[in-house]
């Protein structure tokens, strides 16, 4: 079964050009939030009209003068950008040029224009890494394989996050769902059209808290990481069945019950929990929180007749915004 991501054109080898572009779009995971950091499966979707771009050039003045590469934020959700996270960015620039080789005196002018909300889940750190990554291969001409793009991501999210299990930094530049596990993805079978309602809490999240909360909490009591990754797996299991065999209310269970599952790890918030009720009265197949935790998105599954009535109640119930993103029954042959 191949692998459902693509190596942007400008990653592929050509002459250097005078401007380098690369785009990244964002990502939520269906199931399997933190169990997949200690290796268990998880299921995840790219969002494409939430997209991020950016552009790198040569500004004609040495490095020597200006120092380090000068980032530029054209977009909304990139102005968000915190300063923690823009040093990972100049971080990454540094260990591409050092991974190409590449060498010179010139100084690096980089923008970045992106549509996706930082702290909510959807992988904004690891697409614009990946836009960033694609933007200098294009500048200098350099070929990157899907491999070499994807370490270099998942070093910018290991900076970021701590120890990141590598499903954003994979799916941010999917063409379609995908089931990830332990580094290595493929895609997943489809067996109905499905549509989720995605919706912004207006509140950030923080992964690495997220995580320290979850390991605190399995230290507190001998079989707790155990349970806890035990009913993760089965019920990303149970999920991806359903959803390849056409059962979307199965598949919608196993989302409720796996926000369930991270609820009880402390990992939702009052606000998150408002938003996943609303979703669920509103008549969705179900409903959880996708991301680290501690704010962020709620992904709700609805029939597309629901689906205006589902998002018109998260609004009613608090978001700030919500996006549907449709899934399409399999083609592919597995």
């Amino acid at each position: 079964m191949t692998l459902p991501t693509s190596v942007e054109e400008g990653s592929k080898a050509h002459r250097a050009r005078a401007v380098g572009t690369g785009r990244a779009h964002a990502k939520a995971i269906l199931l399997g939030e933190h169990a997949v950091v200690y290796g268990t499966p998880a299921l995840a979707m790219p969002i494409p009209q939430l997209a991020v771009t950016a552009s790198a050039g040569w500004s004609g003045q040495s490095a020597e003068s200006r120092g380090g590469p000068t980032f530029t934020m054209t977009g909304s959700a990139s102005r968000a950008v915190t300063a923690q996270a823009l040093d990972g960015l100049r971080r990454l620039t540094a260990a591409f040029k050092a991974h190409m080789g590449v060498t010179g005196g010139q100084h690096l002018d980089v923008s970045l224009d992106g549509a996706i909300p930082p702290g909510r889940g959807l992988g904004s750190s690891a697409a614009n890494a990946r836009a960033i990554i694609l933007a200098l291969a294009d500048l200098v001409g350099r070929e990157l394989t899907e491999g070499e793009v994807f370490d270099l991501v998942q070093e910018a999210e290991n900076l970021t996050h701590g120890r990141a299990s590598g499903v954003d930094a994979m799916t941010v530049g999917a063409t379609a769902p995908l089931l990830f596990q332990a580094g290595t993805a493929q895609a997943l079978d489809i067996g109905c059209d499905a549509l989720f309602v995605v919706a912004d809490s207006g509140t950030a999240g923080s992964t690495k808290e997220a995580i320290e909360l979850l390991r605190a909490g399995f230290r507190a009591g001998t079989g707790k990481e155990e349970r806890f990754m035990r009913r993760a797996a089965q019920l990303v299991d149970d999920a991806r069945a359903s959803l390849a065999e056409g059962e979307p209310e199965a598949f919608g269970s196993c989302l409720t019950e796996y926000h369930g599952l991270l609820r009880g790890a402390g990992l939702s918030t009052d606000r998150i929990d408002a938003l996943v009720d609303a979703a669920l009265q509103a008549g969705s197949l179900g409903a959880k929180i996708t991301g680290g935790g501690l704010g962020g998105c709620v992904l709700a599954m609805s029939r597309p007749e629901r689906a205006g009535e589902v998002a018109r109640q998260l609004h009613a119930a608090g978001a700030v915004r919500t996006w549907a993103v449709q899934l399409r029954r399999s083609t592919h042959e597995c």
